[in-house]
C-alpha cells in the first residue's frame, strides 16, 4: 500500500469514526456529556488569541476557517516552537508576500475530520508503530510513539511531541506540540 492510500485511508476512517459517533444520535447530535465537553467555543475561539500560532493564522487569513464548521483536528505549536525555527524564519512568513508558504506551512497543521489522540494511538497500534496521517495542506506526517507519547514527523524528519492532547471544541480538536513541523518542499528558511 501505498503512503498516499494509507494517508487517505486513515483520513476516511477518521472520518467514519466520527461519523459513526453522530449517527448514533437523534438528528446526528453528539451527546449531552459529548457535546459538553466539545464546548461552544470554536477552534479560533479557542486558541490563546495571544499565541504566535493565532497570530500566523490570522495573518494566513485561517483564522476565519478556524471558526467555520469544521470538524478540524489542529496541531497547535506553543510559542517556543517557533523559536526553535532558524533566526527571521516565522518573521519572514508573516510578510504579506509569504502568505501562500505561511498558509502551506499552517494547513500541514491541520488534518481533516476530528481526530483524538486515543484514535492516534490506535492507528500506531495497528500500523505496527507508526501511522501516516493526512493533512489538509496535501502533506503528511507519520506518527509514532517515543516514551509513552505520541511523536509527529513531518517530511524534513522533523519532530514534534504531542503536549497537551484533546482540547475539543465545537468543531474540532486541539492538540499542542512542542515544535513547528514544515512541509517538506518549503523547509524551514
Amino acid at each position: 500500500m501505498t503512503r498516499t492510500a494509507l494517508a487517505l485511508g486513515l483520513a476516511a476512517a477518521a472520518l467514519a469514526l466520527n461519523a459513526c459517533d453522530k449517527a448514533d444520535q437523534p438528528g446526528g447530535a453528539p451527546a449531552g456529556d459529548a457535546k459538553d465537553s466539545a464546548g461552544a467555543k470554536t477552534i479560533a475561539a479557542g486558541i490563546d488569541q495571544d499565541s504566535r500560532f493565532f497570530a500566523a493564522a490570522k495573518a494566513a487569513g485561517l483564522d476565519a476557517t478556524l471558526a467555520g464548521p469544521g470538524p478540524y483536528t489542529v496541531l497547535v505549536p506553543d510559542d517556543p516552537a517557533f523559536g526553535k525555527l532558524p533566526s527571521g524564519t516565522a518573521d519572514n512568513w508573516m510578510k504579506p508576500e509569504s502568505r501562500a508558504q505561511l498558509t502551506g506551512v499552517l494547513t500541514n497543521h491541520i488534518l481533516p475530520g476530528t481526530i483524538l489522540a486515543d484514535d492516534i494511538g490506535k492507528a500506531i497500534d495497528n500500523g505496527k508503530g507508526k501511522a501516516i496521517l493526512a493533512t489538509m495542506g496535501g502533506g503528511t506526517l507519520t506518527a509514532t510513539r517515543e516514551g509513552g507519547k505520541i511523536v509527529l514527523t513531518d517530511g524534513a524528519g522533523t519532530k514534534a511531541t504531542v503536549t497537551r492532547a484533546d482540547d475539543q471544541h465545537s468543531n474540532g480538536v486541539v492538540h499542542h506540540i512542542d515544535t513547528v513541523l514544515v512541509p517538506a518542499q518549503q523547509g524551514a528558511a
